[in-house]
């Protein structure tokens, strides 16, 4: 592949396609594929979605095939299928019993949630009333005869609305994954794409954080750059601290403040996190406590003159902090 970025009066920019502008643009292509109507859920685990004009335009196989084409030519990997729509690609749809939390319509969900715990045969009639409709079209309507008739009812809607409901867009989806044998791939070493696949946040340490954040350092040789020299070990031994005493939680906290999400995403940040510092008098209150811009992932830092004011200074900014962390 050889890419090339252009603006809107399509000049296309100078740079030579390396295997930077490629991997921004697999990037992208993945940042735009999480966030389609073809895929929906929660927490980043996304199953499909019907959408009609994806089934009609085909865009089901081009989504397929562009996961495809972003493993193998060196771009992130999706990092965002639910384990539900990955147990189908590997092992079809005989392999899997999809969960309730797969259900994103959330009507839907309340009401088969409320099924699955009814106690009384008068409880589930009563309470799959509602549901009459959405039973008939989906094949599930039938007579109830005993509470035991509850949980393989919840199986079968559960089945439906995530699995067989959306049939022939997982088809072309799965099609698309066979371009350059990636589909094969897949079910031939199907734990070791796992985490390729489906999101799995691994736990943060100060390690990941320290090589998370940018550090923007002003010019070598002047006031500012001395100050800031300064604070940056500070900020690794922070993390540390961190890391040792309270470990991912607050580390979590820390990268929340930031960029207003506790834990990476699986397709990463977008600008990259960046440390930046406050430059002013180090007495004023507005000096003395960490700011951030979560819209651009920034952290600034005070600058002050001891670790032990550096952390009680941040210690005070995340325990006081509501939200996304904004001043």
């Amino acid at each position: 592949m050889s890419v090339k970025f252009s603006d809107d009066l399509g000049i296309d920019e100078e740079a030579v396609d390396l295997g930077g502008p490629r991997r921004e643009f697999l990037r992208l292509l993945m940042e735009a594929l999480a966030r389609s109507p073809m895929f929906e859920g929660r927490d980043s685990k996304l199953n499909l979605a019907l959408h009609s004009a994806a089934l009609r335009e085909d865009r089901y196989f081009i989504a397929g095939q562009a996961i495809a084409v972003s493993l193998v030519h060196g771009g992130p990997p999706p990092g965002f299928l639910a384990p539900t729509l990955y147990s189908c690609l590997v092992g079809g749809h005989s392999s899997i019993k999809p969960d309730l939390e797969d259900i994103v319509d959330a009507d839907l969900y309340e009401k088969v949630k409320k099924v699955s715990e009814c106690s009384s045969l008068n409880d589930l009639l009563h309470t799959t009333e509602p549901l009459q409709d959405f039973l008939a079209n989906a094949g599930c309507l039938r007579p109830l005869k005993s509470i035991e008739d509850r949980d393989l009812l919840v199986q079968d809607i559960t089945m439906f609305q995530v699995v067989h409901r959306v049939a022939g867009a997982f088809e072309r989806f799965k099609e698309g994954l066979k371009v350059l044998g990636v589909l094969d791939a897949i079910k031939m070493h199907p734990e070791s794409f796992r985490p390729l696949m489906c999101h799995e946040p691994s736990a943060l340490t100060a390690d990941v954080m320290d090589h998370l954040f940018h550090i923007l350092l002003s010019e070598v040789g002047s006031n500012k750059r001395r100050t800031e020299e300064v604070v940056v070990p500070f900020w690794r031994d922070y993390l540390q601290d961190v890391e040792d005493q309270e470990g991912p939680p607050k580390l979590g906290k820390i990268l929340a403040f930031a960029t207003g999400a506790s834990v990476i995403p699986p397709v990463g940040f977008s600008p990259q996190p960046s440390i930046d510092f406050l430059h002013g008098h180090p007495s004023s209150p507005k000096q003395r406590l960490p700011m951030a811009n979560t819209c651009i992932n920034c952290l600034k830092l005070p600058l002050l003159e001891t670790y032990d004011d550096f952390k009680e200074c941040m210690d005070f900014a995340l325990g006081n902090t509501q939200g996304f962390g904004r001043e």
